[in-house]
């Protein structure tokens, strides 16, 4: 199982407004008087607003970002809002596919389907959101303006699934990119996305959508049926779907096809050049990208007949090879890149892995008529989430010194110091055996309950509302997995009489299954099924996570200003949170072998809070002050594992004349680690021998032609006694991975400001215009992060001031024999910063008895640096490879009687700065010129400019019935393609940010009784 950081987009080189192409932006200026909008400019009302008790249905909205009551034309911060007609128009078949688009992420790379075979927070299928690349944790996710529980699978807890949320009764999306902890709480770092069903819905509506991808695979289905009724008093709404898709393999795509080293010949030279050609005399899929050693035997060094070469040399890898007399009989010597690299069936792996989602809500409210016209109201979230993933597993038998299983030729010898499965023996021989495919799978069951009271207070002006809620997840996951002890017990064996083999300790071990003998069928995978079915087994975890919250606020207006009203509201809140996440025996045990092992992961922690918010009126309707107002918020905030703070956020928008003005806002924030965060049970994995810092194939050439950072890595190795030259790690590496409770990991603070200006005219009646600009600064303190296994090897291995027990080093344990262990989890960043500005214009105008309507969008990023100890410089990724520092969207529609039109794109700029990066210190910010040049003659490390085009048409058919049809990806556009020096699928990158499936066509039905 590989291993993935929670920060997606970390690889390691080895040795808002708006929404232009999705959503309608809310730029605009608080308005003194309630103004009849044009139909592209209408801004959905959050549920508090339809909810409104009889007599109470004013023009006022409760928009994300705060919770005071304001005029539908107030924006005191960048909102973006996402309807649901355009998720339709855009082709996404569901809320978590809009919400992990480009347009909505602007350049943020997320956890999605494609991550299958890596270690991610949720576990497999889990799909979450970060806004600002700040990652899951500091994204708070709302449902009608409550939270929604963490969920997933593994002890790494931490975000909210996006596959528990409905679909068919969304009537928009509100998100807002700026902090917003002092009104939601500590996890509204990044920015609040707030999910509103519809709460308007009456009698029937039936919804089918598929989505099927031209290369045939990855077809998605989705299902639905929303539903509405009630009277003047009763209010019930609600809806049932399921949506299955299916999964994508490596095989089902070209860009996958061949993986290549991607390596350069000299700096502009054809990318390839450098690579050299595998086994069957292309260069695709070798151990550089793609490959892993198969069919092959390592021995200690023997002279053998090279396969290639034909000539005998000395060998530690051989391939059996079929009446070869010379050398070593039976087998031929094999070097890096003539060894036997690939198995058809690892083509098998998914590149999108399946999911199936059964989801459930349903939404209630009674008018009481009593308590100041109190209104009862429930809601239910059910979700279920069943996903698969298949992984192509090598298996290593280490057979034993002195086994019988071993010929005469190679039993007496010594490959590799004693390890898991030798029972302490030294082993002879390594058998890398091409296992085939193995299976895991997921169910996560996902229940939210909330019920509440709210109405007016004692005839006042003053509204209340007391709600409850209790979230439930509970999920199973098995995998297949080779033990460690059956392992280990059938490489024990004695001959049998008929020369068969049995296990040594077979009275113990009653259905025990010897090892087959080590020969040439064994070592190229035919191996017996008994054997196969005896090491192979089927694990099992559970996880569990319960969230309770308690909350009730007081609205209304204290005094009337030359502005309005002074608002107010003020409130507390309770949250308690218990994770229990049990895995297997085996995982529990560390038992399996080359697979993540784990003990429980069981914590709880709740938070008091009190909070309030304050809006002020100051002026309006006065030359020069339009409209002058002020908002401030502050919240006390007291976790039982990590103590108290306060935290506020002052916010204001001054506008100079009738749609011409300016805003801003400053706050703070102050996080507890999560449950996961701090409690993760000690969890075992493996990353491969290859990533050892020393290992001699880190080092080509002749030494002389050494980078300054391979110099100085060689350098250090040579300090705990390693030769660069001749060092080869035969062993896996362990990494431990911990919860920070216990190593003191601390909460988090942050500091988040905005500043804006926003231009809407008042033009005609057919035409209108609005223009936006905001700045947006923030900086994490302390932040929670955790360290990858390489990274850590890598930084230590790599630096300038060596000291093997110290900084990075004291993560590392190397013993007598090199064996490796890597202990890493979660720490504190010393700090994070995000900077950057946010553009978006739109322009809806009559034109040929239709309505166009054209939106764009931009976000142009200075800065997204951070830096791990207080020592270090800030290290800016801003323009890499899978950072872009430009993101954009634009999208036109033409809607004339029945019929729309709409055309969309999204655009990441072409990345720069990728080498500067490799190649710049921590400690002092300087740049290595040559490695720098070393770098740009060896890979292709930047980027172009990708572009994903869009189209649709929808057709109202009657008062009953919609189709939609369109596709997207119009040309078919391919992930870039880049040097495996980073993480990459194929020679892709590895990130959410590109489009792996292609071009899509996609048809949506609904019809209304």
């Amino acid at each position: 199982m590989r291993f993935l950081s929670p920060a997606p987009s970390r690889p390691m080189l080895r040795a808002g407004v708006g929404l232009a192409a999705l959503a309608l932006a809310v730029p605009a200026m608080a308005q003194t008087q309630p103004q009849t909008q044009p139909a592209d400019e209408t801004v959905t009302p959050t549920p508090e607003t339809v909810a409104e008790p009889e007599g109470q249905t004013d023009n006022t909205i409760t928009v994300t970002g705060s919770r005071l009551r304001r005029d539908n034309y107030s924006s005191v911060e960048p909102v973006t809002v996402i309807t649901k007609e355009e998720i339709t128009l855009s082709g996404f078949n569901g809320s978590v596919d809009a919400l992990q688009s480009s347009e909505v992420t602007q350049g943020a790379a997320q956890i999605n389907n494609a991550f299958g075979g890596f270690v991610t927070d949720g576990g497999t299928g889990a799909n979450t959101l970060g806004l600002r690349n700040l990652g899951p944790a500091r994204t708070l996710i709302l449902l009608n303006g409550r939270r929604l529980a963490p969920s997933g699978t593994r002890g790494s807890v931490l975000a909210a699934d996006l596959n528990v949320l409905p679909s068919s009764i969304v009537s928009s999306i509100e998100i807002l990119k700026a902090g917003a902890s002092s009104v939601y709480g500590s996890d509204a770092i990044a920015g609040v996305v707030n999910i509103i069903t519809d709460t308007k819905l009456r009698g029937l509506t039936l919804e089918a959508q598929v989505n099927v991808p031209e290369i045939g695979a990855g077809v998605d289905r989705r299902l639905a049926a929303s539903f509405g009724f009630g009277n003047d008093r009763l209010d019930i709404i609600g809806s049932v779907e399921w949506r299955k898709r299916n999964a994508v393999q490596l095989n089902d795509v070209n860009f996958t096809s061949c993986p290549r080293g991607g390596f350069l010949t000299g700096e502009g030279t054809e990318f390839g050049s450098g690579d050299t050609n595998g086994f069957d005399g292309t260069p695709c899929f070798t151990l550089d990208n793609g490959g892993v050693t198969i069919n092959t035997l390592g021995v200690p060094g023997r002279t053998a007949i090279g396969r290639t070469s034909g000539l005998p040399a000395r060998f530690t890898r051989l391939r059996p090879e079929v009446g070869q007399v010379a050398g070593t009989p039976g087998f031929r010597g094999v070097g890096i890149y003539d060894r036997d690299t690939f198995d058809p069936r690892s083509q098998e792996e998914e590149l999108i892995t399946p999911t199936e989602n059964l989801t459930g809500f349903l939404s209630a409210s009674y008018d009481l008529d009593v308590l100041g016209g109190a209104e009862v109201y429930a809601e239910v979230l059910g979700a279920r989430r069943k996903s698969s993933a298949t992984l192509y597993r090598q298996l290593s038998l280490d057979y034993l010194t002195g086994s019988p299983l071993v010929p005469e030729i190679f039993r007496n010898g010594v490959f590799a110091n004693p390890n898991e499965t030798s029972s302490g023996q030294t082993i002879a021989a390594r058998a890398f055996i091409g296992f085939g495919l193995t299976d895991s799978e997921q169910q996560v069951d996902y229940v939210r309950a909330v019920g509440g009271i709210r109405g007016d207070l004692f005839g006042s002006n003053f509204r209340y509302d007391i709600s409850g809620s209790r979230s439930w997840t509970d999920g199973r996951y098995t995998q297949e997995s080779f033990l460690i002890d059956r392992v280990a017990n059938s490489l024990l064996a004695v001959p049998n009489p008929d020369g068969s083999f049995s296990c040594a300790n077979q009275a113990t071990f009653a259905n025990c299954v010897a090892a087959p003998a080590l020969n040439a069928d064994t070592i190229n995978g035919n191996l017996p099924q008994a054997y196969r079915d005896y090491i192979l087994q089927t694990t099992t975890g559970t996880t569990k996570f319960r969230e309770t919250i308690v909350s009730g606020t007081i609205t209304g207006d204290l005094f009337e200003l030359p502005g309005g009203a002074v608002q107010v509201v003020v409130g507390a809140e309770y949250r308690a949170q218990k994770i229990d996440d049990t895995p297997d025996d085996n995982a529990i045990a560390g038992n399996l072998l080359g697979l993540t092992a784990g003990v429980p992961t069981r914590g709880t922690d709740n938070v008091k809070e009190v909070f309030a918010e304050v809006l002020v009126p100051i002026l309006t309707d006065r030359p020069f002050f339009e409209n002058l107002t002020l908002n401030g918020s502050g919240r006390y905030t007291d976790y039982a594992s990590y103590g108290g703070d306060f935290t506020y956020k002052i916010a204001g928008e001054w506008e100079f004349f009738p749609g011409i003005g300016i805003r801003g806002s400053y706050g703070t924030s102050f996080r507890a680690p999560a449950l996961a965060e701090q409690y993760l049970g000690a969890t075992t994995g493996f990353i491969s021998g290859g990533s050892d810092p020393c290992d001699s194939d880190n080092f080509p050439g002749d030494p002389d032609t050494f980078t300054p950072n391979q110099q100085r890595t060689a350098s250090n190795c040579a300090a705990v006694g390693i030769d660069v030259a001749t060092f080869v790690q035969n062993n896996g590496i362990t990494v431990f991975q911990r919860g920070g409770a216990e190593t003191g990991l601390e909460a988090e603070t942050s500091k988040n400001w905005t500043v804006g200006a926003v231009f809407q005219p008042r033009l005609s009646d057919g035409m209108s215009l609005s223009l936006s600009a905001d700045y947006f600064d923030i900086k994490v303190s302390n932040g929670v992060s955790s360290l990858g296994g390489g990274d850590i090897l890598a930084r230590c291995y790599g630096a300038e001031d060596f000291d093997p027990t110290q900084s990075f080093c004291a993560f590392v344990n190397r013993d007598a024999n090199n064996i490796l262990e890597v202990t890493s989890g979660f720490v504190n960043l010393t700090d994070n910063v995000v900077k950057g500005y946010e553009f978006n214009a739109r322009l809806g105008l009559d034109l040929l008895g239709g309505r166009l309507l054209l939106n764009a969008n931009a976000v142009k990023y200075t800065e997204q640096s951070d830096r791990l100890f207080p020592e270090e410089v800030l290290l800016d990724r801003n323009g890499i490879y899978d950072t872009p520092d430009f993101v954009g969207s634009f999208d036109a529609t033409y809607r004339q009687d029945d019929v729309t039109l709409r055309y969309g794109f999204t655009f990441l700029d072409e990345s720069s700065g990728t080498y500067d990066y490799f190649a710049t210190s921590r400690l002092d910010g300087s740049v290595d010129a040559a490695t720098v040049q070393d770098l740009r003659d060896s890979f292709v490390l930047e980027v172009p400019a990708y572009f994903l085009h869009n189209a649709s048409v929808q057709f109202n058919v009657d008062d009953r019935m919609q189709l939609t049809a369109g596709v997207r990806n119009i040309f078919n556009t391919e992930p870039p393609q880049i040097s495996a020096a980073v993480t990459t699928i194929g020679n892709a990158p590895l990130s959410s940010l590109f489009d792996f499936v292609g071009r899509t066509f996609f048809v949506n039905t609904t019809f209304s009784f």
